[in-house]
């Protein structure tokens, strides 16, 4: 049996999880526990581990079968080839392994680097709580060059993917 990835709308994962489920397609929606970021307390909450994307099993996706999943709500597209129909399948070895992660009951942090362009702040180390605009990154060095409003001035920090977060 071969695994695809479905693209949902934004927040929609579990409603289109559920509605699959009603249509009888084998399901798989892997989810991380992370602390809520409220106000007034703080909770454990499950939250989908690739936010927008689940994953769906079958044997053979006939067109009948994609209709039937393409009209899910909430449902986007099922990632495939450029430029066609065909959906990609996910190799098992790769569900597998995000099957034994979220199995193993370790905690698991998403990490969503800023990319050139986007506004990131600093959340751990002597620059936190500092805020610009990342101009560069190479993620496998850890070397983020972030520009800072208030000096008017580009300077070259080296962070860990956990020090430095989108705005």
């Amino acid at each position: 049996m071969a695994w695809y990835a479905v693209y949902t709308k934004s927040r929609c994962e579990d409603k289109v999880h559920n509605g699959l489920l009603q249509r009888s397609v084998e399901v798989y929606l892997p989810k991380i526990e992370v602390w809520s970021k409220r106000k007034d307390r703080k909770k454990r909450i499950a939250i989908p581990m690739f936010s927008g994307y689940l994953f769906i099993e079958s044997p053979d996706l006939t067109n009948e079968k994609k209709l039937d999943i393409l009209t899910t709500p909430g449902v986007v597209k099922i990632l495939g080839k450029p430029n066609s129909s065909e959906p990609f399948p996910v190799p098992d070895s790769q569900i597998n392994a995000v099957q034994r992660l979220t199995a193993s009951g370790i905690e698991i942090q998403a990490c969503f680097y800023p990319k050139a362009g986007d506004r990131a702040r600093i959340i751990s180390g002597p620059f936190t709580g500092i805020e610009g605009i990342v101009l560069q990154t190479d993620v496998q060095k850890n070397l983020f060059v972030v520009s800072i409003d208030l000096l008017k001035r580009s300077v070259a920090i080296k962070l860990e993917g956990f020090q430095v977060e989108r705005v």
